[in-house]
């Protein structure tokens, strides 16, 4: 297989066969049921897998080959290791009635209590329906194949009958329907060898078990290198915008950034890299896209990998840039106050080493969700182009100033003076740093080992929370 080392991959439940007595027309029997389980190593290290045969029964699942699944997902928990499922399924097995259906909550209970013990991997590698679908709803990443994957709980021919609705298989289900309006799937790719690459490369980010740290690479980029081209990266005004996915490249080992959901709420940017060696996870404000505000989509986006990252003992490096959060009446009737909340909390919860990066705004709540030093962040510095505040210059004078603007003769000019006053009196950072919230104002170009130097001394945090069953995230 493509997935494991080569040579490495044992299969297990060679010789599984259904057990359902009555298959109409259709009384073959086929060793393995149309699942192959099993272990190898990839990239030198333990993973379990399993991967669905379309050509068997159309992929369904049936109670026997559920058996098989569950016991792999059993053994890769007892021995601390990742699970990676290839899902290519046309759902319960109809044959077998509510067997089939019972085999796919054993299944769900497995993902359940796998869930922050070892990492999951989802490859959607066909159409998947039903409760095909949900079982890698539960895993952490689900990675979807342009063209040929498709993911639905009904499919269009019974849309149609119930609702009338005309939509096609890809329109409906497609990787790029779930890579940039529904948030489900986290990569695409272009063909299933990328697909098994790529998961690869994910694997290698991650580590083991909730118990390990992901594996150090050797970095042969020097972890004091300064790169010039930061200091003027920050445009003179801050209304306009730039790509901060240029800083993050020329901060992280070798530019190298393993980006995730990279379609999907682009306000906000996530992803994997490393620094000095060590496996990071990236959270970072997009000022290109809706100026790097938080929104409903980007704050989900970023909790959920914040909550992973924290799950699996993976550093979190901040880079913020945020005005604050979008107004209007669709987020806040679309429940913007629970949905920032899980960013808040996630960032709240997290115990694993958090280090924050100010590179322009920071404003109002946003600047205490996104790992403020008040929320338990450890490493909190930014650039001199920093503007902490409640708000911004023009819209804090609006208020606090509007009856001697709307008195002067000349408002557009008391205007700009009154602005001018509140950046240099208030949006900068060094009020903040003289409180203590910022640990330091850095020159830019001296991010890299600025915070290669913090993550370092981090190495060996602990941190903890208060004993509970387990808190009750807004959901």
């Amino acid at each position: 297989m493509l997935l494991f080392d080569a040579g490495s991959f044992q299969e297990l439940g060679v010789f599984v066969a259904h057990r359902c007595t009555d298959f109409g027309a259709d009384k073959k029997k086929i060793l393995g049921d149309g699942v192959v389980a099993g272990y190898g190593s990839v990239g030198g290290r333990l993973t379990y897998a399993f991967a669905q045969d379309f050509t068997v029964f159309g992929g369904t699942l049936s109670e026997a080959n559920a058996a098989k699944i569950c016991r792999l997902m059993d053994l890769a928990i007892e021995n601390g290791a990742p699970v990676v499922g290839l899902n290519d399924s046309g759902g319960a097995r109809i044959q077998e009635g509510v067997a089939s259906l019972g085999g796919y909550a054993d299944i769900f209970l497995r993902n359940t209590m796998a869930s922050g013990v070892v990492p999951q991997i989802s490859a959607i590698m066909g159409p998947c329906a039903g409760g095909a679908v949900y079982s890698p709803a539960i895993t952490d990443f689900i990675v979807m194949v342009d063209q040929t994957s498709h993911m639905f709980v009904t499919g269009p021919n019974v849309i149609k009958m119930v609702t009338n609705e005309d939509v096609s298989f890809e329109e409906l289900g497609g990787a790029r329907t779930h890579m940039t309006r529904s948030g489900v799937a986290h990569l695409m790719t272009k063909n299933d060898q990328d697909c098994i690459l790529q998961l690869r490369k994910l694997l290698s980010f991650l580590p083991q078990n909730n118990l390990e740290d992901a594996p150090r690479k050797d970095c042969k980029d020097d972890p004091s290198r300064r790169d010039s081209s930061l200091d003027t990266i920050v445009p003179d005004s801050s209304k306009e915008p730039y790509d901060i996915l240029d800083v993050i490249h020329r901060v992280v080992d070798d530019g190298e950034f393993f980006e995730i959901q990279p379609m999907y709420a682009t306000n906000i940017v996530v992803g994997f890299a490393r620094l000095n060696g060590r496996s990071v996870g990236i959270v970072a404000n997009q000022p290109k896209s809706l100026a790097g505000v938080l929104d409903i989509k980007s704050a989900t986006k970023a909790a959920r990998f914040v909550r992973f990252c924290d799950a699996f003992n993976i550093p979190l490096i901040t880079f913020e840039d945020v005005p604050g959060f979008l107004p209007g009446t669709e987020q806040e009737f679309g429940g913007i106050i629970r949905h920032g909340a899980k960013l808040l909390y996630a960032y709240c919860e997290a115990t694993v080493p958090k280090i924050t990066v100010i590179t322009r705004k920071a404003y109002g709540g946003a600047y205490d969700v996104m790992s403020s030093k008040h929320i338990r962040a450890d490493y909190n510095v930014a650039w001199p182009t920093g503007e902490l505040a409640v708000m911004g210059a023009e819209g804090a004078v609006n208020i606090l100033n509007k009856k001697e603007i709307a008195d002067s003769k000349k408002p557009d000019a008391t205007r700009a003076k009154l602005v001018d006053e509140y950046n240099e009196k208030f949006a900068n950072p060094y009020i903040a740093a003289a409180l203590g919230y910022i640990d330091d104002i850095i020159v830019p170009s001296e991010t890299r080992p600025k915070v290669i130097a913090a993550l370092e001394s981090l190495v060996n945090k602990r941190q903890s929370s208060p004993a509970k069953k387990h808190g009750n995230l807004p959901l």
